[in-house]
């Protein structure tokens, strides 16, 4: 099986269906099914069963996963690298992060690098979700948690403290809560991802008990907005709650827990001259922010 066979079994394997996996590999879906076919001849294996629900591998297809999945980090190890080698300030860069820190940090990081190496270009994906370093869908992860793979690099950009913050259209309209009071008659806007995984949960170590949740935000920008559209009460790193222009409550309280930014990336890119030039600039950017 050569690499091109692989990339194609694989993301049978991932997608489950011919049309998902022709979306990963940017090809049409009968490509797809016409070399899936011909691999399988030229193994003399059935490797997939066809379902109405879509591809799903036989005993021989795991075994064959398996062995692909080792060609996989082989060639990305390769591809890792070569690129390592790379001292041309030219090409794309892909930076994944939150939605707050790209509109605050990474968008001034990139007119920055744009002004001295305009031949850079950087691919900047801004979600909730986590691209992985290993597999290459990003090569810079800036997050505000700390990977614990022993191939990445990983650098605290910053340490912010987190407080309570309210718009003062909301303090003109509802007052601010007392502490103690489990911000009975108050609205809250909260961090969706906290609210299902905490079983009590509570805001600068507050409980929520009598209080509203009047909005539930799957991003740290969208609470950040909705705070400061008056909808309620929310808990933001104290560095954006005062870039924001918003009202702190309570300014002896803090959450236990501090806000870090982590810059990540492989080991085998940190020395790549155009992912050292991005690297750089974020670095810049965060510079005196609270480390």
């Amino acid at each position: 099986m050569n690499w091109d066979d692989a990339r194609v079994f694989l993301a049978v394997c991932r997608e489950s269906t011919l049309r998902g996996a022709a979306r990963v590999l940017g090809v049409d879906q009968a490509t797809v099914g016409r070399r899936v076919n011909a691999l399988e001849k030229s193994l003399s294996a059935t490797l997939f069963l066809r379902t109405s629900e879509g591809y799903a591998l036989t005993a021989v297809g795991e075994a064959a996963l398996l062995s692909v999945e080792k060609m996989e980090r082989s060639a990305l190890d390769l591809e890792r690298q070569i690129q390592g080698l790379d001292d041309r300030l030219t090409g794309t860069v892909r930076v994944s992060t939150t939605d707050s820190l790209a509109t605050d940090f990474l968008i001034p990081a990139i007119a920055r690098l744009h002004a001295q190496h305009p031949d850079v270009r950087v691919q900047l994906d801004a979600s909730t979700q986590f691209l992985s370093l290993a597999k290459r869908e990003t090569d810079i992860a800036v997050r505000n948690t700390r990977p614990d793979s022993p191939d990445l690099i990983a650098r605290r950009l910053a340490r912010w403290p987190v407080g309570l913050f309210a718009s003062q259209a909301y303090i003109d309209r509802q007052g601010a809560p007392e502490p103690g009071s489990l911000f009975e008659g108050h609205d809250l806007v909260v961090y969706q991802p906290y609210l299902q995984t905490q079983k009590d949960m509570t805001l600068v170590s507050e409980p929520l008990g009598r209080g509203r949740i009047v909005a539930a935000l799957s991003s740290s920008l969208l609470v950040r907005r909705s705070i400061a559209a008056g909808i309620g009460i929310g808990e933001i790193p104290i560095l954006t709650g005062e870039r924001d222009g918003l009202v702190r409550l309570w300014p002896a309280r803090t959450r236990p827990l501090p806000y870090d930014v982590w810059l990540v990336t492989h080991a085998d890119l940190r020395h790549t001259a155009r992912v050292r030039a991005v690297i750089d600039e974020i670095v810049a950017g965060f510079a005196g922010t609270g480390e």
